[in-house]
C-alpha cells in the first residue's frame, strides 16, 4: 500500500464501516447532510436510489451471515433511507 493510501486509511474497512459509507452516501444524496466538497445540502434522487438498491443487493446477498448488530445496522440504515427517500418524492410529487 502506498503512503498515501496509508495516510487517508483510518482503519481496517469492516462491514460495519463499509455500510456506514453507504449510508452517509446516500444520505448526502438526500440532501440530508453536508457534501465537504461543495459544503451545500445537494439532492440527487438517481444517485440515493442507486445508493439504497445497493444496500438492499447486500443485504440479501449477505442473508444468513450476518452478526445481530450487522443485520440491526443495515435494517437500521435501509429503513431510513427509504422512509428519507419516500418523504423527498411524496414532496416533489405536490410541487
Amino acid at each position: 500500500m502506498s503512503k498515501t493510501t496509508d495516510s487517508m486509511n483510518s482503519g481496517p474497512v469492516t462491514f460495519e464501516t463499509f455500510v456506514l459509507s453507504l449510508g452517509t452516501a446516500t444520505l448526502m444524496a438526500l440532501g440530508e447532510i453536508e457534501n465537504p466538497i461543495s459544503k451545500k445540502r445537494e439532492k440527487d434522487l438517481p444517485s440515493a436510489r442507486q445508493h439504497i438498491d445497493i444496500l438492499e443487493v447486500l443485504l440479501e446477498k449477505t442473508k444468513g451471515n450476518l452478526s445481530e448488530h450487522e443485520n440491526g445496522l443495515i435494517n437500521e440504515i435501509l429503513y431510513t433511507a427509504r422512509m428519507k427517500f419516500l418523504d423527498l418524492n411524496a414532496s416533489k410529487a405536490k410541487s
